[in-house]
């Protein structure tokens, strides 16, 4: 299939696979996702640029569907890190360029999960629930990963007003005694979200629920210097989900020039934690940033097109550097392939 006749969507597919290809065998199969027009049902992408998806509006909205999705699969770490990739940025360049943080959030409990939940004219309801489970598997997964960077886990919640988050205390500074050689640090989510943004580099992992690892994360971003070229991988018992954190864009649907440094970069966690090929998610890490030096897509200041920055990337590839890769074991939430 030619480029031009790709969506945003199977654009950034396309990007991504050819990063994934490019270093292990592996195959796909395209699945329609979103509501298009009748006419093009099964057909994939749409036949015209304005056929884009009606999402607004539509019964089930597209983050029901990813919630859905979520839960079938029984992922529970979602793992979103941000680091400084020589992006303009709204912060200090001096605070960003040593920042690399990893948010490790819990993504089958809390607020967006709990029952019951309703809504009416005059009234809503959205229950928080959080077990002490929920806390303890996502609590191994982050310390696991905390021992790998540099042994700082900061757990963010407000147990000064939600037992969910006073339950969620304990249950990780019980956890934490598990792992003697990392150090863990409380921290409140309003006091967290003026931290993060004045001193970055100061933070390692940063464990937290789901509801504030959403907010948290897409703060985080500001280290990067957007949101489209952050990458997340989600993680639990059986097969994971690998994504770009940004959502859709219907509006440059079909033009060709969305940024595929977000999917890109979710291969490299794929590598990393699914095949286990921690050298190989590194070189391709190198590569998309030293693409990003040369061109960039317009949201990022650039004029470059999705095909011309994916292109980019491969030139920049050095193959020659996994030689010698090693087959350490992933933190894989106890499943892999």
């Amino acid at each position: 299939m030619r480029a031009s006749s790709l969506t945003r969507c199977s654009l950034l597919t396309v990007a991504a696979l050819v990063a994934a290809l490019a270093s292990v065998a592996c195959g796909s199969k395209p699945k329609q996702v979103g509501e298009y027009p009748a006419e093009n049902s099964g057909e994939g992408a749409p036949k015209t640029n304005e056929e884009t998806p009606k999402w607004e509006g539509a019964a089930v909205r597209p983050e029901q569907g990813l919630l859905g999705l979520r839960r079938a699969l029984d992922v529970y770490a979602n793992l979103r890190p941000a680091r400084y990739l020589g992006l303009p940025t709204p912060l200090k360049e001096s605070l960003v360029r040593q920042a690399d943080v990893l948010v490790v959030r819990e993504l089958s409990g809390g607020v967006y999960f709990g029952e019951p939940r309703f809504e009416k004219p005059e009234e809503a309801v959205d229950t928080w629930r959080q077990t002490r489970e929920e806390v303890r598997r996502v609590a191994h997964v982050a310390f696991k990963l905390a021992r790998r960077r540099r042994k700082h886990v900061t757990s963010v919640d407000k147990a000064n007003v939600l037992a969910s988050s006073r339950l969620w205390r304990r249950v990780v500074t019980e956890i934490a005694a598990e792992y003697p050689d990392v150090t863990l640090e409380h921290r409140y989510v309003d006091a967290m979200s003026f931290e993060l943004l004045r001193v970055p580099h100061k933070f390692d992992v940063i464990l937290t629920d789901n509801l504030f690892g959403d907010i948290l994360s897409d703060e985080a971003a500001a280290i990067a210097g957007s949101i489209g070229v952050l990458p997340s991988a989600s993680l639990g018992p059986g097969p994971g989900l690998y994504e770009p954190i940004h959502g859709a864009a219907p509006d440059i649907a079909g033009k060709g020039i969305a940024n595929p440094t977000g999917a890109i970069l979710t291969i490299a966690l794929m590598l990393e934690h699914v095949f286990r090929r921690p050298q190989m998610a590194r070189a391709v890490e190198k590569a998309m940033v030293a693409a990003l030096r040369e061109v960039r897509t317009p949201d990022i200041g650039g004029h470059a097109t999705t095909t011309e920055l994916t292109e980019a990337v491969l030139r920049n590839l050095s193959w020659s550097r996994w030689t010698n890769d090693s087959e350490e074991e992933a933190v894989s939430a106890e499943w892999g392939v």
